[in-house]
């Protein structure tokens, strides 16, 4: 069978290329999503303004943002979780981006990533609303570092959310929020 094909010289050539594309087909469609792929979820329930558990249990941490916690009663952690509840009730369908250039998972097991309900970055939502400010996390910035900054530096200029409610949380985009309590 091979020496016939040889034989044909263009023929066997073609028969070599449909099946290199075939394997190359078959291993794309093998191949496990990118990190960077988006992936469309519902949301089961908020926990807090920055993190959220999705309708398969998967646990999410915005990434790149921080807002006041609710253990301690910080200020302004009520405000930030009941706006994120706002913006993606429990069955709304989002869109769960991770970033390549980021950790895509937290110590605690949660995924971190950047959520979307249709257009809007609710990532970056939650800190032009001032609800959240940025976090670098080891100072690593993502895709979004340069529109979050400009987010944050508004926000803070127009005291909204937290930088009007909690005037003295210090603006520090490489340290977790400290709204005080």
């Amino acid at each position: 069978m091979c020496s016939s094909l040889i034989g044909r010289g263009g023929a066997y050539t073609a028969a070599v290329r449909r099946g290199l594309v075939l394997f190359g087909l078959v291993l794309a469609l093998a191949a496990p999503a990118s990190a960077s792929q988006a992936q469309f979820f519902r949301i089961q329930y908020v926990i807090d303004g920055d993190t959220v558990v999705l309708a398969n249990g998967e646990h999410v941490r915005l990434v790149q943002i921080d807002t006041p916690e609710l253990r301690g009663s910080e200020c302004y952690g009520v405000q930030a979780r009941a706006l994120l509840r706002r913006l993606i009730p429990p069955g709304t369908t989002v869109r769960v981006e991770a970033d390549p250039r980021l950790d895509q998972v937290d110590r605690y097991g949660r995924l971190l990533r950047y959520l979307f309900r249709g257009p809007t970055n609710l990532n970056l939502e939650l800190v032009r609303q001032g609800a959240a400010t940025v976090w670098f996390y080891d100072h690593d910035r993502g895709r979004y570092a340069a529109e979050l900054m400009t987010a944050a530096r508004a926000a803070r200029a127009a005291h909204r959310g937290l930088w009007g409610a909690c005037p003295r949380t210090p603006f520090d985009p490489y340290h977790a929020a400290d709204t005080g309590p």
